[in-house]
């Protein structure tokens, strides 16, 4: 169920008893919805409270998007960075509005976005330093042009990054992806970029890889 805050959501409580619990935030991907990877929710850690966001562009006929992506003809296709950036914004904003309205635990946040979600999350967390302590990213990469200006002279010696790609991805590149360590690494993030022999998906080890990640970070 969802709170009255900026973007609805989904809810899946932690199991365990803690006062304040770790939580896990899930960002979707282009034209899809809060319940896609909510599915996952019973397969992770008992211990989060785990918390799925719909974007808050409605596309049509069904479906959700963080901005708008175009398609032009002669050029390929290109993000809206502007909405980009006041989508990265609202995502630090309701992070906060959900952290006390759950009463979660500031120091111990997980963003993890698929693909437009992942591009939005580590964008996130570069640009507001603090507010994660894990970001996984799955299926995306890093725009420099959604990050905040100076963001390179920030401290991320307390935030960990696990990224994966699939290896023959046809709507994001692997090429892209490929890079998101090397820009990681000029901040002082070290990081890999896990490969696997699929598409624009998540193939089952893949989950099971970062949950084990997860499960060490949190």
């Amino acid at each position: 169920m969802s709170q009255d805050l900026s973007l609805y959501h989904l809810t899946r409580p932690n199991k365990t008893e803690q006062q304040k619990p770790a939580a896990l935030f899930l960002f979707h991907g282009y034209g899809s919805n809060e319940g896609d990877l909510f599915t996952l929710a019973d397969q992770l850690p008992d211990e989060l409270f785990i918390i799925s966001v719909r974007a808050p562009r409605p596309l049509e006929p069904v479906g959700h998007a963080w901005y708008s992506i175009y398609f032009d003809t002669s050029s390929g296709k290109f993000n809206d960075t502007e909405e980009a950036i006041e989508a990265r914004d609202l995502i630090a904003k309701f992070i906060a509005e959900a952290t006390e309205a759950y009463n979660l635990d500031a120091n111990n946040i997980t963003l993890l976005g698929f693909s437009q979600g992942c591009i939005l999350s580590l964008a996130t967390v570069l640009s507001y330093p603090g507010i994660a302590k894990n970001v996984i990213g799955l299926s995306g990469y890093i725009d420099p042009a959604m990050l905040a200006s100076g963001y390179e002279n920030n401290d991320y010696s307390a935030l960990n990054v696990y990224v994966s790609h699939g290896s023959v991805d046809q709507v994001i590149p692997v090429e892209w992806a490929q890079e998101t360590p090397k820009l990681l690494a000029k901040v002082g993030i070290e990081t890999k970029l896990h490969e696997y022999p699929v598409g624009h998906d998540l193939c089952p080890q893949n989950f099971y890889d970062f949950r084990d990640w997860l499960v060490d970070k949190i």
